[in-house]
């Protein structure tokens, strides 16, 4: 994979492989989806899984496919694919935070177990197969930073591939976080 060097620390690489983070936080957000589809008009749990797969989504075009796009076999077509899904997913998550209702509850949890099942079928194997666990740790650590400092809320506008939505995104991140601040908006599901 294209990635910087290591620096030199005298040891293994550490951390969490992105297969591992990616994969964990498909279950938790499948577990928020089976939550909101139960209780449709919590605003709360509606917010804090727009939240989570915002920033989701926004460290998967940042890390994942371009690692997919470079690394797997027919990878540009499907990153391609994966881009066009989670446009649509993120204005669908748009349409959520304006109309709370079953049945765009419903929506959005058909799109997300959509995700999830492309990503566990189509991206995760095939990179495991193609990328030494180093590089993955490596990816793995820059998801999770990428993350933290990513949009709380769905921007399908925004650009969707480096090096532009690496700079984009960090900054409509902090418009979002204000938001959240001053709405007093919960964004991690562990603070439900």
């Amino acid at each position: 994979m294209n990635l910087p060097p290591l620096p030199p620390m005298g040891g293994e690489t550490t951390g969490r492989n992105v297969v591992d983070v990616i994969t964990e936080e498909h279950r938790e957000l499948l577990e928020l989806c089976d939550r909101l589809l139960a209780e449709p008009a919590d605003k709360r749990l509606a917010g804090v899984l727009i939240a989570e797969l915002s920033r989701h989504l926004s460290a998967e075009e940042q890390y994942l496919y371009p690692a997919v796009r470079r690394t797997v076999p027919g990878g540009e077509e499907l990153t391609a694919r994966e881009l066009a899904e989670d446009r649509e997913l993120l204005i669908t998550l748009q349409q959520l935070q304006k109309d709370l209702s079953a049945e765009r509850v419903r929506e959005v949890a058909v799109a997300v177990r959509r995700h999830v099942d492309a990503d566990a079928e189509e991206l995760l194997p095939v990179l495991v197969q193609m990328v030494p666990i180093e590089d993955l740790i490596r990816v793995g650590n820059r998801f999770e930073t990428a993350e933290e400092a990513a949009p709380t809320r769905p921007h399908p506008g925004t650009p969707s591939t480096p090096p532009w939505n690496k700079v984009v995104d960090p900054a409509v991140a902090v418009v979002d976080k204000l938001r959240d601040a001053v709405t007093r908006r919960t964004t991690y599901a562990k603070d439900l």
